[in-house]
């Protein structure tokens, strides 16, 4: 059950502090609690409630700011809720009108925060700030002097960003990328130990009824451990070697799951956890895919599983220096007036150039007009890609088909260099989340809660943007040039969010 708040929040002069004084209200949690449209989410997020069965639930208010603390300070559960113990800065920001030394809530519930607010969610309230920030822009762009033109190309209105004949507006940047997951380097000989270890706690399991009355099955397990570290204490073994001891570890496992098969035919598999019931059907799972690559000497099949706690986790071939394959989700974002969309996120590899005409389209349904330039990299560029771009009027940014000019124009050149430069922004996206935020590597164990981590982190980037914005805002106001304009330059440098430095 959930029950709606009817006050709002207290302002920072009025929340009371039992210790004396009062809140500064230039503090970055003051400024971030009144950019977010707390009402909207609330609403949002009561939906997932019933109103009249079960207990009343911890509001919205409270839900989504621990999350935002979370992750903007990079801490655990438990030292979330301890944070927002000893910090009335913090308590202010969760909606508290006065401060308190008791902890808001017991730590495990910031998995059922994760739960419930899933990416879909996420993302429509990510949608949602950002809307209202992009409307407070206008309007402060609007109210600027006749002179104080922005020059930035933003969307707005559905006017054209080139000041041309074409109805397209605005700028599109997108890149995709691989969030890795927190597991240990997957090997074929590490899982199928793995694999096998699980199977003969099961084993455990099942034959406890029958202690004193049957005989245990046989799982030869001292002996299968010590083969799999004959081979994985060699600081260089052999493919031959792997190769036969993985084929060792395959008979151990195909053993101790004929041994389960037999125990369940006398005792019921209710006799299992939840947990431990999900590792057998993980296992057997395992164990068919690596019996199969072993048969057929192949080094790959579809849907592989690469870790027994997180079966949806899948290898990611990126074909980077260095790391060539990733092991967690891929995501695909995009960049839209210096605010970043979290546009796809799938466990499974795809081709990234298949969004591009979907956000494109998605584009067009939401500022009312297609927009002037895509800024992509290569992979997005194929045939059908451009013929799209060059039927609506859209510039895509790159070289064209065919063989390189020999003499290109400076023109040419030019256009090229700035392409480049503008698509530098995207990639920042993706090094300031893996750097700045989460994204480096997803604590979370569960698909879902991951999926939430990943959409918080594209958040919380554009709150701290924002509030990086209304600093700037607030400087110019402080320190004003002048008499002297701005020029296009400046006026475009001061509308990036891509900058390494947040407040």
């Amino acid at each position: 059950m959930y029950r709606k708040k009817q006050r709002e929040q207290v302002e920072f002069e009025d929340f009371y502090l039992s210790f004396g004084g009062r809140l500064r209200s230039d503090n970055r949690w003051v400024r971030l609690a009144k950019l977010v449209p707390w009402a909207e989410i609330e609403s949002h997020y009561a939906e997932l409630f019933n109103e009249r069965i079960g207990a009343p639930a911890i509001s919205a208010r409270v839900a989504v700011a621990s999350l935002i603390i979370k992750e903007k300070l990079g801490l655990s559960d438990e030292e979330t809720v301890e944070q927002i113990r000893e910090n009335p800065y913090l308590q202010y920001f969760l909606g508290y009108e006065a401060y308190t030394d008791e902890a808001p809530f017991d730590p495990s519930m910031m998995v059922h925060f994760r739960r419930r607010l899933d990416e879909s969610v996420l993302g429509e309230i990510n949608c949602l700030i950002v809307d209202r920030q992009r409307e407070r822009d206008q309007k402060a762009r609007r109210d600027e002097p006749e002179g104080d033109g922005n020059g930035s190309g933003e969307v707005g209105g559905g006017e054209s960003a080139g000041g041309g004949d074409s109805p397209n507006a605005g700028m599109l940047l997108m890149d995709a990328s691989c969030v890795p997951a927190d597991i240990r380097y997957p090997t074929d000989l590490s899982i199928l130990n793995e694999v096998r270890e699980k199977t003969e706690l099961i084993i455990d399991r099942l034959h406890a009824p029958d202690v004193g009355k049957n005989e245990k099955p046989r799982s030869y397990r001292q002996r299968a451990r010590k083969d799999y570290l004959a081979v994985a204490k060699k600081r260089r073994a052999s493919r031959k070697a792997i190769r036969k001891a993985i084929g060792k570890q395959l008979r151990y496992v195909r053993r101790n799951l004929t041994a389960i098969k037999e125990l369940a035919g006398r005792n019921e598999l209710s006799l299992l956890s939840r947990r431990e019931y999900r590792n057998l059907l993980v296992c057997s799972e395992v164990y068919r895919q690596q019996n199969y690559m072993y048969e057929n000497d192949v080094r790959s099949v579809s849907g592989r599983i690469v870790s027994v706690s997180q079966p949806h986790v899948r290898p990611i071939i990126r074909g980077k220096a260095g790391r060539p394959v990733e092991f967690g989700a891929k995501i695909s974002a995009s960049k839209i007036d210096g605010y970043a969309y979290l546009d796809r996120l799938s466990w499974e590899a795809y081709h990234e150039g298949e969004d591009l005409q979907p956000r494109i389209e998605a584009y067009r349904r939401r500022f009312g007009c297609y927009p002037e330039s895509v800024h992509v990299d290569a992979i997005y560029r194929t045939r059908a890609n451009r013929a799209y771009c060059t039927e609506h009027g859209i510039r895509i940014s790159g070289p064209p088909l065919g063989r390189p000019k020999k003499h290109p124009t400076g023109e040419e050149k030019r256009q090229t260099r700035e392409d480049e430069r503008k698509r530098i922004a995207i990639e920042g996206v993706f090094g300031r989340a893996k750097r700045a935020y989460s994204l480096s590597r997803i604590m979370a164990k569960r698909a879902d809660t991951s999926q939430t981590s990943i959409a918080l982190a594209f958040l919380v980037m554009n709150l701290d943007t924002m509030l990086r914005h209304l600093f700037c805002l607030l400087s110019r106001m402080v320190f004003p040039l002048a008499g002297r304009q701005p020029t296009p330059r400046r006026s475009a440098i001061a509308g990036l969010s891509g900058s390494a430095f947040s407040i």
